[in-house]
């Protein structure tokens, strides 16, 4: 969902930040690779999505997102492992648990929505995340936006109203929960460019995943429902998957400059129509599609613009 797409790898659906990890590499010639590695990682967590929205018919949504998130506190603790408890050191341990708050929010609401939406219109709304990050970060980090990307702001939610379409009763009201998720995930962002300049993104990253297992655990007693074993065989998938997932978007990102990879995250439309279509018989209307075409032009152009603005060019 998850995003513009900066963090380590999480995207309002089940996808991980784009933030390239510290001291990351920019050879053109791993390039390829990178590109490759990231759309196998949107390739797999689509799938976490699909099995996610499969589940949905008989857990809550919070014990599904509980498991998605075993697999992510899997990799944190391998990340704690290999470097140490000093990779726990953070200047803002505020910062952090708010950070994960909103990770948890964006995930779970992202499930409610899925549970009613096909996953195709529900994975154009995330779109809107980029969006809403410009307009956080201008309001909150004062950074600067030129008028270019305010008008990309503008048709990106355009094309949001277009997939959405509110008060015609064409898609399920529950859409309206996949876009807070977006609102959320773009929170998550701003909060992980303020933490940018003091913390290393692999202990955003471990802090994100314990933040979010333990309040996701919280209520998982009163929620919770005994899988049957078909149920348990999705939900063990969907743990391994979101794991295997994020290595793939984390070295993705290793290996390969962001701006080279960033835009592989539209893909998830391609994954989640093809998911949507196979698994469930679902298929975007033509407003969807066109909806999405401009919220993905637009969020194209605005990945340019401030890779430009990045590197003193206009």
């Amino acid at each position: 969902m998850g995003g513009t797409f900066k963090g380590a790898p999480d995207i309002v659906t089940s996808a991980t930040p784009l933030e390239p990890p510290d001291g990351a590499p920019t050879r053109r010639s791993e390039s390829g690779k990178g590109a490759a590695l990231m759309l196998l990682g949107m390739f797999l967590f689509a799938a976490v999505d699909t099995g996610a929205k499969l589940l949905t018919e008989g857990l809550h949504p919070i014990q599904i997102t509980w498991t998605r998130q075993l697999g992510l506190l899997a990799g944190a603790i391998f990340l704690i492992a290999y470097h140490g408890r000093s990779i726990l050191r953070t200047s803002h341990p505020r910062l952090q648990i708010l950070r994960g708050a909103m990770a948890v929010g964006s995930a779970t609401l992202f499930i409610v929505g899925v549970t009613f939406v096909p996953l195709a219109d529900a994975v154009a709304v995330t779109f809107v995340a980029p969006f809403i990050v410009t307009i956080l970060g201008a309001l909150i980090l004062r950074e600067p936006v030129g008028w270019r990307r305010w008008i990309a702001v503008f048709l990106g939610f355009l094309g949001t109203l277009i997939v959405i379409r509110p008060g015609m009763g064409v898609i399920h009201p529950a859409a309206f929960f996949v876009l807070v998720a977006a609102v959320f995930f773009a929170f998550r962002q701003i909060i992980s460019r303020a933490l940018a300049d003091t913390d290393k993104t692999a202990t955003t990253v471990v802090y994100t995943a314990i933040v979010g297992s333990a309040l996701l655990t919280l209520p998982l007693p009163w929620v919770w429902i005994t899988p049957d074993r078909e149920q348990l065989l999705i939900l063990l998938g969907i743990a391994l998957l979101a794991g295997v997932a994020e290595v793939c978007v984390i070295k993705a990102l290793e290996v390969a400059m962001a701006v080279v990879v960033a835009p592989i995250h539209y893909s998830m439309m391609v994954w989640g129509t093809f998911y949507g279509f196979m698994v469930f018989g679902q298929l975007p209307d033509m407003w969807t599609i066109i909806g999405a075409a401009v919220i993905i032009s637009t969020g194209l152009y605005t990945l340019r613009r401030e890779y430009l603005v990045t590197h003193g060019r206009t």
